[in-house]
């Protein structure tokens, strides 16, 4: 897959700094008779050398974006871990703690050293620490990451995934090097990237990585010109080798239950052919499907899916709204045979480039806490052996994919992590087409100057890393394997004095606990017999 060809206005910013070499060049030779003119070349000179070297190196996009300009960030940078400790003993929200791992992702996609001085920066006896235990008898990391099947009973070509993964980021919504650069670099490591709802692009394809086919309430990619689903589209869309399994989106946690707008003027051509809309009018996505309005009906169109991919695994991803509805969807599992093969929950703290304050602030469970609900109902169904749990939210580290897995999960999606590793500073200008890192913006200018050949390792390398430190941490607590990791073995200080175990604070429900109504989970009782009630539509 080529990378994007420059435009006229790519072409005159980069040899712009060719032509003032020249002309340096040439007011060396006039500086000779006019000594004024060589004090002015010696202050001058390297300023255009600099931006020269600047525009044509690879490494650093918002140099490359922003000759000269861009030094003020990095000069910002050099100090940052001053300025983060002044903040953090100021006990201020300037610079939230998340900042201490997004330096933790940058290290890990650059290959550099990830020791720190002085210990910890955080407050171990703040409420709400969280730590993980580790054992006298340490055991050595496995020399190879553990893959984990995907794939119930009814799948005919499951597939074997790695412990993290890339999260749900759309082409349009990301530029066409951003995508590149991900899907090399899963193709690289050996990890599945998730294509988000705005379709199968070239950019996806080209490289050969696998694969997660997102189909939302659009049907981008697989739609009729009505909107609607359209099953040849699909078919032929999901015969695609480098797709491996397809996930149909029910909402996200940034903006559960919003749907979203395309407007007119970003539809190019070229986004249009890959969605299957009209060039250069307004999409809409409904907050709900088209397709289906039940449990059942989203059971049954998951097995359509399955049956029309030719037996790929089909899963739905969702951000957990009412615990009822949820059970609502376990009990039509149990009434029609049908099971997905994965479940990917996300939380109400995800991230998008642009959503409503109120739903992005106000709306969708925690992730935390729809791990363990949708891993209570299976279990208390009797259906957790059957599906599989994936876990998407604000997973940044090692020890955010061992909570994840304590909590429920089988396996990590990361966005955030990802766009990190790309080159992401949080500009925080997802939303307006000016990223200036290339991220996050269809301006060819700006695209340009990331860099897909230099991009590549460093998502592969922090994804590596990142599952390398799991095992790390895994060794030090006596386990062997991600399969032994319990709610037993991770902690919480919840006052000043007293700790406890996730499985202390948490209730996990016993297998099949829901079938003896409710028997060992009163607290789900209600709730599941409202569930019954609900599928009966009483």
């Amino acid at each position: 897959m080529d990378v994007l060809p420059c435009d006229d206005d790519v072409v005159i910013r980069r040899w712009f700094y060719v032509f003032a070499a020249v002309l340096l060049a040439v007011a060396a030779a006039v500086a000779t008779y006019f000594p004024v003119a060589l004090w002015a070349l010696l202050v001058v000179g390297p300023l255009l050398l600099l931006g020269l070297h600047d525009s044509l190196q690879r490494e650093h996009t918002v140099l490359r974006n922003f000759p000269l300009l861009g030094h003020v960030r990095y000069l910002f940078e050099m100090v940052r871990p001053e300025i983060q400790q002044y903040f953090i003993e100021s006990n201020t929200d300037a610079f939230p703690i998340e900042r201490e791992f997004r330096n933790i992702v940058y290290q890990r996609a650059k290959g550099e050293l990830e020791t720190q001085p002085f210990g910890t920066q955080r407050d171990v006896y703040r409420i709400g620490y969280e730590w993980a235990a580790h054992s006298l008898a340490p055991v050595p990391p496995l020399e190879e990451p553990p893959r984990i099947p995907v794939g119930g009973p009814d799948c005919r070509q499951p597939y074997s995934c790695s412990m993290l993964n890339i999260s749900a980021m759309s082409f349009g919504a990301l530029s066409s090097h951003a995508v590149l650069a991900l899907n090399a670099g899963a193709k690289a490591g050996g990890f599945a990237h998730n294509t988000g709802e705005g379709g199968l692009s070239p950019y996806h394809l080209g490289p050969g990585g696998d694969l997660i086919w997102q189909i939302g309430t659009g049907y981008f990619g697989c739609r009729t010109p009505d909107g609607r689903f359209d099953p040849d589209r699909f078919r032929d869309q999901a015969a695609h080798d480098a797709v491996r399994m397809i996930e149909l989106k029910l909402s996200q946690g940034a903006k559960p239950g919003h749907g979203g707008v395309l407007p007119g003027p970003k539809v190019s051509e070229e986004i249009a052919a890959i969605r299957g809309v009209t060039p250069w009018q307004t999409v809409i996505s409904p907050p709900a499907h088209s397709t289906f309005s039940t449990p059942a009906g989203l059971l049954e169109f998951v097995a359509r899916l399955r049956d029309l991919s030719g037996g790929k695994p089909v899963g739905f991803k969702l951000c957990v709204g009412y615990r009822v509805e949820f059970l609502a969807v376990c009990k039509a599992m149990l009434d029609t045979g049908i099971t997905p093969d994965f479940i990917t929950v996300d939380g109400g703290e995800g991230g998008t480039g642009a959503a409503p304050l109120e739903f992005a602030n106000s709306l969708g469970m925690p992730a935390r806490d729809g791990w363990m609900l949708v891993h209570n109902a299976l279990t208390g169904l009797g259906l957790r052996d059957r599906v599989t749990v994936i876990a998407s939210g604000k997973i940044l580290t090692g020890f955010h994919m061992a909570r994840a897995l304590a909590l429920g999960a089988d396996l990590c999606l990361s966005a955030r992590g990802m766009m990190l590793a790309l080159g992401c500073i949080q500009a925080l200008r997802c939303n307006s087409g000016h990223c200036p890192t290339g991220i996050t913006t269809q301006n060819p200018a700006l695209v340009y100057g990331l860099d897909v050949g230099d991009k590549t390792p460093r998502v592969t390398r922090f994804q590596a890393a990142t599952v390398g430190g799991l095992l790390e941490l895994l060794g030090a607590m006596g386990l062997s394997h991600p399969r032994e990791l319990g709610p037993h073995h991770v902690f919480r200080r919840v006052s000043d004095s007293h700790v406890r175990t996730f499985a202390q604070i948490h209730e996990f429900l016993p297998e099949g606990a829901l079938l003896a109504d409710g028997e060992g989970a009163e607290s789900w009782r209600d709730d599941w017999r409202a569930a019954r009630l609900l599928i009966q539509g009483v």
